[in-house]
């Protein structure tokens, strides 16, 4: 298969925004996701549901969804956008070293990093990108990593502390 910069028909070149507006669409989002989500447990449907509501809600988000841990690997989950990596070894990309520090990374500008190691190239149209840690929370307070939220943008830095901040209470809000 070769990768081309081609736009897909069903998906759209990201839109920066500015802080005000990034803060205005956050506020929307959490709302979308909390009327949405309220009472649901399956982890499947909340992924499927929250990649959904992060399309709609930021235009910056080109490809956004869910990147599972299993059998020590990350195992592409919900998402929507183009092809996705389907499985990615810890350590490796950005969404591998964010699993492993179980830390938030953003990225501004992929193309700038070592291709294979420091970043997998998925699709050619993606340039920044914000990786979120996923954690699931017992009754005794202990986190527990499952996977990672990751969204890419066709722009450089679309991705912000305002997003890390916002994706990171949104996260603990619908799993924890």
């Amino acid at each position: 298969m070769t990768l081309t910069t081609d736009f897909p028909a069903f998906v759209s070149p990201s839109r920066n925004l500015s802080p005000a507006l990034k803060r205005a669409a956050y506020v929307e989002l959490r709302a979308a996701a909390q009327a949405t989500l309220s009472g649901e447990t399956d982890v499947v449907i909340k992924q499927a549901t929250l990649a959904c509501l992060i399309k709609m809600h930021l235009p910056y988000a080109y490809w956004a969804g869910f990147y599972d841990l299993k059998e020590g690997k990350l195992k592409v989950g919900p998402y929507q956008g183009t092809l996705a990596c389907l499985s990615i070894a810890l350590g490796r990309g950005v969404c591998g070293r964010a699993a492993s520090s179980e830390e938030t990374i953003i990225e501004t500008d992929v193309h700038a990093l070592a291709q294979g190691t420091d970043h997998i190239a998925c699709d050619p149209n993606s340039v920044s990108e914000i990786v979120v840690p996923c954690f699931s929370v017992s009754e005794t307070g202990k986190r527990t990593l499952f996977g990672v939220l990751d969204i890419d943008s066709t722009e450089v830095a679309s991705f912000d502390e305002i997003d890390k901040v916002e994706l990171e209470a949104l996260l603990l809000e619908v799993f924890g």
